[in-house]
């Protein structure tokens, strides 16, 4: 069965490029969601007036793999202990945060957080769990990002890193 899950944790390149090698994930859309002005565009995010974050819709089949792992691997591929950043991008739009459209969904958030929070006794995490409102989907030139530039500087700096320490980790089985 299809499911659908909004997760921001940093840009949504590096999320999206993950997530796109991910065993039964069929579909990861960029956008932007968790803000209060209506049909955000990336200037304007960016600027940080919009209260939106960078975002992904992960797609994926719950026969494949489960709502549970696909939050593992969130957690894992971003620090959920910087406030409103991850690496050298500054901005609330680089927020880690999870939107739920259900309490199945709430519920299960709030378990992975616990989940790595007992795992971290000694951090203190920042993830934002909140309902989701609209899913605004970025502009056409942002989806598929990696795949398209994967020779820009910042793909092969910040995105190319974090996909080879999930492609070679510990959730490597989980990754086509």
């Amino acid at each position: 069965m299809m499911h659908e899950l909004v997760i921001g944790g940093g840009c949504f390149w590096c999320l999206e490029a993950v997530y796109q090698r991910v065993k039964g994930v069929r579909e990861v859309i960029p956008g932007y969601a968790g803000g209060h002005v209506e049909n955000p565009d990336y200037g304007s995010v960016c600027n940080g007036g919009t209260g939106h974050a960078e975002v992904v819709k992960v797609i994926f089949d719950d026969d494949r793999i489960g709502m549970d792992d696909i939050l593992r691997l969130f957690f894992a591929m971003h620090d959920p202990t910087t406030l409103d950043r991850q690496g050298n991008d500054i901005g609330n739009q680089y927020r880690s945060i999870i939107l739920y459209a259900d309490d199945l969904q709430k519920q299960k958030a709030g378990d992975a957080m616990q989940e790595w929070r007992d795992e971290n006794p000694r951090k203190t995490m920042v993830t934002e769990l909140e309902p989701l409102g609209v899913f605004h989907p970025a502009e056409a030139y942002h989806h598929r990002y990696f795949e398209r530039n994967s020779r820009q500087p910042y793909c092969r700096m910040v995105v190319e890193p974090k996909l080879q320490k999930m492609l070679q980790g510990k959730y490597q089985s989980m990754m086509e």
